[in-house]
């Protein structure tokens, strides 16, 4: 049995802290993955992040895009033809270099983003609202905490 302190949390030992970042990690990943099938859209993982970005950055050359998700060109290449051919993206000539691609989220895409945020959005809330009033509690004040893990990328 893991030793408590006086209000009832877990005090880290060294053996509990080094699980720390493995537990973190595959409950952030089984969470989001959880919360991915509740807004199943038919687009795999990679389209609908590829699909966020450019939501949220708006019109990227192809590489950047590829850049920004950590993936090779040739897979932005594809994940971006099956968007476009999807009507969720257009894809043009960068007029700067007609070699290179410029892509933008369509006003379809947009919704569809908005549509999957709203209702993972609304999953993660239902399932926040199932939690005693304290683990809620616990929940919000670890927020900033996981905010500050994003800021060192």
């Amino acid at each position: 049995m893991e030793p408590l302190h006086e209000g009832g949390a877990k005090v880290l030992t060294p053996s509990t802290a080094d699980d720390v970042p493995a537990r973190l990690y595959l409950a952030i990943g089984r969470l989001s993955r959880s919360l991915r099938r509740s807004g199943a859209s038919g687009l795999g993982h990679g389209s609908i992040s590829a699909l966020s970005t450019l939501v949220g950055c708006g019109e990227l050359r192809l590489g950047d895009l590829a850049t920004k998700e950590g993936v090779a060109a040739p897979t932005m290449s594809r994940i971006v033809a099956a968007l476009v051919e999807a009507k969720y993206v257009q894809r043009e000539p960068d007029p700067a270099d007609r070699r290179a691609w410029l892509v933008k989220a369509t006003p379809d895409g947009e919704r569809m983003v908005s549509g999957l945020r709203s209702t993972r959005v609304q999953e993660l809330r239902r399932r926040i609202d199932r939690l005693a009033e304290d683990r809620q509690q616990q929940l919000i004040m670890a927020i900033p905490i996981l905010e500050e893990l994003l800021s060192e990328e």
